[in-house]
């Protein structure tokens, strides 16, 4: 990787943390509300304790980017260090400022609050650092146990709404849950991207004049893939076709089209890369 591209990933790093200090300060500490992890145990802590959040994430976060070295290498380490110190510094910067909250209504600061810091958080995660050592812990828990690391993380957090249940009451529990997922579904949207990319696994008869429409007419490639039917045994030509979320009514209309007995499935992938088809003209 070039310096200038490292450079670049770690201004986009300290832009994700300063939008989630944004977040906590003026949206989520002055309303009691919480995020899990280590953030979350944070904000609970600065609440029982008075000790600044900044430090408070700085500290707790240290064992875990130990770990994060010995075993994502030292880019992440730093990456990561790069985003909490910049996490930290922010918060305090924002917090002796002694600026008023955006809102004191806390359904308002839930939402806009884990908005802010799931954009703030996934920008991080995008470019290769993290800003909560949960997810660490639970990668190395996982080469133990059976278990994979979003039910690592789910276990750890309802710990951490238990725990804020008591010190902030039930509701604000609950609103911090709430928090926690609109911050989740943010950070899915910023890492896999809004355009999220679909998998259609086609069956027809027709699957010769299908593979024609679609990379003449709908400009994608496709790959054809040997199956054989379960029950009788017949041979079958299988379409393997990835497209864009808004492609898939495009195809499926000429699925429709040129087979209304055909079968196919529609699948979430996170990720797609190599070489496409460039759309052509039709004549």
């Amino acid at each position: 990787m070039s310096t200038t591209n490292q450079v670049v990933r770690c201004v986009f790093v300290l832009i994700g943390a300063i939008i989630a200090a944004v977040a906590i300060e003026w949206f989520l500490l002055p309303n009691s509300i919480i995020d899990g992890g280590i953030i979350g145990i944070s904000l609970i802590l600065n609440s029982l304790t008075s000790i600044n959040f900044g430090l408070l994430v700085l500290v707790l976060n240290i064992p875990f980017l130990i770990i994060g070295y010995k075993h994502l290498g030292l880019q992440f380490f730093l990456f990561s260090l790069v985003g909490i110190i910049g996490l930290a510094v922010t918060e305090a910067l924002l917090h002796h400022l002694h600026l008023a909250p955006l809102t004191s209504t806390p359904l308002l600061a839930t939402i806009f609050g884990g908005l802010l810091l799931g954009l703030g958080v996934g920008l991080v995660i995008r470019n290769g650092g993290a800003l909560d050592g949960t997810e660490i812990l639970s990668l190395l828990i996982t080469k133990k146990l059976p278990f994979t690391v979003g039910e690592c993380v789910l276990v750890f957090n309802i710990f951490v709404f238990g725990w804020a249940a008591f010190v902030f009451g039930v509701e604000n529990a609950m609103y911090s849950i709430l928090t926690y997922y609109v911050a989740a579904k943010t950070i899915d949207a910023v890492v896999e991207g809004l355009d999220s990319t679909k998998v259609v696994m086609i069956v027809s008869n027709q699957y010769e004049e299908l593979t024609k429409v679609i990379t003449c007419k709908l400009g994608k490639g496709v790959t054809r893939l040997k199956g054989q039917g379960g029950y009788n045994g017949e041979e079958k030509d299988v379409l393997y076709v990835v497209v864009k979320r808004m492609e898939i009514m495009r195809l499926k209309k000429a699925i429709y089209a040129l087979d209304r007995h055909a079968f196919f499935t529609i699948i979430n992938a996170h990720e797609s890369r190599g070489s496409t088809f460039k759309r052509r003209e039709e004549h």
